[in-house]
């Protein structure tokens, strides 16, 4: 695809995701899981587990997901399925860290009570999952408008949009007007801010 030619607008991932399990669309399952589970990877690994834990549990997670989210009723607020995810995620952690607690039982019920209170600070963890979230999303489209531009007009973005070069600078080093790199990085800014805003919209 070209700098000239206009992307077909997808399907809502997550219309796409609520299906039938024998009739979900592939596709759509694998973009969840380049935007999701890295995500999920990560707060586990924030709540002390092993690597192999932190896995495990994540299969876990995304399990959950895959047999509840036909079930899934947006609530109407903004970011509802981040929020209906973590809730998720944050119940399989629980459900670890009792189990782990348990075994041997160290603790009693008030004190693993306390462990817990201690270690999974919701709104706290809550709100880094949802930046992270946000990260992830913004390389997903970095990924995908890279390919939609030529070389240089992306090579003129990265050097004056992100390495804060001038203009003027760049435009000299890769035999482009002023106008032209101004042009290529609002374009460029314009199509990232699109795509972020396709997954804001179906959040």
């Amino acid at each position: 695809m070209t700098v000239d030619e206009t992307p077909r607008t997808r399907p809502s991932l997550l219309l796409r995701l609520r299906g039938e399990r024998d009739e979900r669309d592939e596709r759509a399952w694998a973009e969840f899981l380049v935007l999701y589970e890295p995500l999920v990877l990560r707060l586990m690994r924030r709540r002390g587990l092993q690597e192999s834990d932190a896995r495990d549990t994540t299969q876990q997670v995304l399990l959950r997901v895959s047999g509840a989210i036909e079930r899934y009723q947006p609530d109407g607020v903004e970011a509802s399925f981040r929020r209906w995810l973590f809730r998720v995620a944050r119940n399989v952690v629980v459900t670890f860290l009792m189990r782990q607690l348990r075994q041997p039982k160290l603790l009693d019920d008030r004190q693993i009570a306390e462990v817990l209170d201690a270690t999974l600070a919701a709104s706290a963890e809550s709100d880094l999952f949802d930046h992270e979230y946000r990260q992830q999303v913004l390389a997903w489209a970095t990924e995908q408008v890279r390919r939609e531009f030529r070389d240089t007009t992306w090579q003129a973005f990265v050097e004056t949009n992100i390495n804060g070069r001038p203009i003027a600078e760049v435009a000299s080093e890769l035999s482009l007007s002023p106008g032209s790199v101004y042009v290529a990085r609002s374009r460029i800014i314009a199509r990232l801010r699109a795509k972020v805003e396709e997954f804001e919209a179906e959040d």
